[in-house]
């Protein structure tokens, strides 16, 4: 086959069976590239064959219209090469897509050297922390072979333009995205178990082994006996919780005679960091020796790069939020200059914002906006699928995946990554 003649794209139009579409759609997701630049590979290597007879033939029935755009020229010669082997186009143009397909295998999911440890904290109850680690997790564990809608970044979508591939769209389109498929482990570290009952699971009976035996040095058994997977076909057993115990209401009192107590939720979850790319760390309301564990867990470790690793603090647009915000960044920063640590700030996630209720959530969602360091890295909206979703006991992205909090949820998951 002949390189074809420089000019102006031309469209064209054939067909290809529903799956091979959408396979060829998850892929060049993958990669960030054009189908049309797949097909054209595809049905350039498919001609340059010189014999087909050993691919195998591509069940065509049922294949619906696809059009794309190919070099001037080729679609001439690709359907005279069919011609040629005897091959419908559909078949032909099928066969092109395969090859492309088994030729041009999805990137590998990225592991990171160190375990990703996400502190989700505010000291203020009821932000909406759980719900924040919830569809984090989910976020980071939605598999890379399937596509989900995404609200990207305008880094993220200058990246596209420059690469010509949002093709002038708005620079907060939503995108559809494969799925990060990263193993991801849930730690409710909140004795009122917000995160283990939304997600439908049991806390820990009390008197039965838990989270605070392993931080106060009096472990029944193995950590990992503990450690339950969430239940979702949409994770693939990727996604797993270390379920709450109402005992970690003593933790801080029990924290208070542990040597080296500030490393304690660090000696605890050690035996299961192998087993992730991510744990996050669902944090009580509370300014405690608890809290002091669970920031000196999220600090920068020797070998990790900056804003890998850190606190994500949850705000809501109102005032309460940020003399909470005040305190806690406080407490991290003691801890900071105590200890000589490196703590990270992952960012300000605000959630449950309304702008109907007026000028107190609209001013107060600017004010964060203005606070450049850390920078606000989430909007999650006030919706009804949330509340839903717990009152299920399901995981949002598996009971609304296209919902506008699961989109902005999924936005954040790519922020942090």
């Amino acid at each position: 086959m002949s390189t074809p003649a420089s000019g102006d794209p031309e469209k064209v139009v054939s067909k290809l069976p529903p799956a091979l579409r959408q396979e060829l759609k998850v892929r060049t997701a993958q990669l960030s590239l054009d189908i049309k630049d797949a097909v054209t590979a595809g049905i350039a290597d498919w001609c340059r064959l010189a014999s087909t007879q050993s691919l195998s033939p591509i069940d065509t029935s049922g294949a619906e219209s696809f059009a794309t755009w190919l070099p001037p020229g080729q679609w001439a010669e690709f359907r005279t090469v069919c011609n040629d082997r005897g091959l419908p186009l559909v078949q032909g143009l099928s066969q092109s897509v395969r090859l492309w397909l088994d030729t041009t295998p999805p990137p590998s999911v990225r592991r990171p050297a160190v375990v990703r440890r996400i502190v989700v904290c505010n000291q203020k109850g009821g932000v909406g922390k759980t719900a924040i680690t919830a569809g984090l997790g989910e976020a980071l564990a939605e598999g890379q072979n399937e596509l989900f809608p995404v609200r990207i970044s305008r880094q993220h979508a200058q990246f596209l333009q420059d690469a010509q591939l949002t093709e002038g769209r708005d620079a907060m389109a939503i995108e559809d995205l494969p799925g990060l498929g990263q193993r991801v482990l849930l730690v409710d570290f909140d004795p009122q178990s917000h995160l283990t009952k939304q997600l439908g699971l049991s806390p820990i009976p009390i008197g039965e082994d838990s989270l605070t035996l392993h931080m106060a040095g009096e472990a029944k058994g193995p950590i990992q006996d503990l450690v339950v997977p969430v239940d979702a076909p949409l994770f693939d057993r990727r996604l797993h919780l270390l379920p709450a115990c109402t005992d970690a209401f003593l933790l801080d009192v029990r924290l208070s005679s542990v040597r080296a107590r500030e490393g304690a939720l660090e000696r605890a979850l050690a035996p299961l960091e192998s087993e992730y790319d991510v744990i996050i760390i669902d944090c009580p309301p509370s300014l405690g020796l608890s809290m002091d564990a669970a920031v000196f867990y999220g600090r920068r470790r020797e070998g990790e790069q900056p804003g890998a690793s850190g606190a994500l603090i949850v705000v809501q647009a109102e005032d309460s939020s940020a003399d909470a915000y005040d305190m806690l960044t406080a407490q991290i920063t003691d801890l900071r200059d105590d200890l000589t640590l490196t703590v990270d700030y992952l960012g300000i996630a605000v959630n449950l914002y309304d702008g109907r209720r007026g000028y107190i959530a609209t001013s107060s969602l600017q004010e964060w906006m203005d606070i450049k360091d850390p920078r606000v890295v989430g909007v999650i909206s006030d919706l009804k699928e949330q509340k839903e979703a717990v009152r299920l006991k399901q995981p949002l992205l598996a009971y609304a995946p296209k919902s506008d909090q699961a989109v902005a949820l999924r936005a954040l998951a790519r922020e942090l990554s």
